[in-house]
């Protein structure tokens, strides 16, 4: 009986040990889902100029006064057409709007992607 227990905990290991090789092929042969060449790609925080529509709340930490409060609405409204509509979000103070009057200058506007765009509130860090 002891052999025969110590043979079926054998088979149990190596069909669990072949599943999960198998698994760890298939997961690590997925492709990543976000462009690898966007065209916009700088916008998204690697330069001076930032992306309304796809940029993530983080990158609005380079500015001071934008996070998080400015920031948050911006990335929780949208898509934004041009640059002016950031001014048409609903409950805007004085103050956030002169925050971003300081940084208009740094904002553009490209067509929202869904691989960016899933990400603008929390991209897990």
């Amino acid at each position: 009986m002891a052999s025969s227990l110590a043979a079926e905990n054998t088979d149990r290991r190596a069909f669990l040990n072949a599943a999960l090789a198998t698994s760890a092929a298939v997961v690590a042969a997925s492709p990543a889902g976000a462009i690898r060449d966007y065209e916009a790609i700088g916008y998204l925080g690697g330069s001076d100029k930032v992306d309304l529509n796809n940029a993530n709340v983080r990158v609005y930490l380079k500015m001071p006064g934008m996070y998080p409060a400015v920031a948050g609405k911006i990335v929780s409204h949208g898509p934004y057409a041009s640059v002016g509509d950031v001014y048409k979000i609903d409950g805007l103070t004085g103050g956030e709007k002169e925050v971003l009057k300081k940084y208009e200058s740094r904002f553009v506007v490209t067509a929202p992607s869904p691989d960016y765009v899933i990400d603008r509130i929390n991209n897990g860090l």
